[in-house]
C-alpha cells in the first residue's frame, strides 16, 4: 500500500514539474516573441531613424551652422540668407519630414509595443513637431516661405537617448532569454 501511494505521489509529483516546467518554457518563449517584436517593429527603426535624422542634421550643420555651431535659425545677428532658406526647405521636404514621417507613423501604428503603459511625451513631442512641419510645408507649396520652422521644437537628445536606451534594454534581455545572459550591449 505504501508503495502504491509513493509511486502515485512520485508520479503526480513528476506530472506537476513537467507542467509547471512546460508552462515556464511557454511564457518565456511568448516574452521572447514580444521583445522581438517590439525590437524589429519598434525600437529598432525608432532608433535607426533617430540615429540617421542626427547624422543627416549634423551634416546640414555642417555646411550651414555659424562660428561656435550655432544654427542659421538662432544667430539673430545673421540670420539665414534667401539661399541657406531655400537649401533649408529642400532638405525638410526630402530629407527630414519623410524620416519624422516615419518615426510618427512608428509610435502612432505601433503604440502596442511600447515598453511604457502610458505613451511617453517625447513621443507625443514628436508627433507634434512632425505635425508642425506638415502645415509649413503645405505653406511652403503655396508659395508662402515666411516660416521655416515646426511650431514644436524637435525633442532631438530626448528621443536619441529613448530610442538608444530602448533598444539596448530590449536587446540584453532578448540575449537573456535566448539564454546568452546579458552579453549584448548597445
Amino acid at each position: 500500500m505504501i508503495a502504491v501511494a509513493v509511486t502515485v505521489a512520485l508520479a503526480f509529483a513528476g506530472f506537476a514539474a513537467t507542467y509547471l516546467n512546460g508552462l515556464r518554457l511557454a511564457q518565456r518563449q511568448e516574452r521572447l516573441a514580444r521583445v522581438n517584436r517590439q525590437l524589429g517593429e519598434f525600437y529598432g527603426p525608432l532608433f535607426a531613424l533617430t540615429e540617421a535624422n542626427a547624422r543627416t542634421f549634423a551634416a546640414f550643420m555642417a555646411r550651414h551652422a555659424r562660428p561656435g555651431g550655432v544654427s542659421p535659425f538662432g544667430d539673430e545677428a545673421a540670420p539665414p540668407t534667401d539661399e541657406e532658406l531655400a537649401d533649408w526647405r529642400l532638405w525638410v521636404t526630402t530629407v527630414f519630414l519623410p524620416v519624422l514621417r516615419e518615426m510618427r507613423d512608428l509610435v502612432v501604428g505601433r503604440a502596442d509595443l511600447l515598453r511604457e503603459p502610458e505613451m511617453p511625451s517625447l513621443l507625443l513631442e514628436l508627433c507634434a513637431h512632425a505635425a508642425g512641419y506638415e502645415i509649413t510645408v503645405a505653406r511652403w507649396a503655396r508659395g508662402d516661405v515666411s516660416e521655416h520652422l515646426s511650431l514644436v521644437a524637435f525633442p532631438s537628445a530626448e528621443l536619441a537617448a529613448y530610442a538608444r536606451r530602448g533598444f539596448g534594454e530590449l536587446k540584453r534581455e532578448q540575449a537573456r532569454l535566448l539564454g546568452g545572459g546579458a552579453a549584448v550591449s548597445s
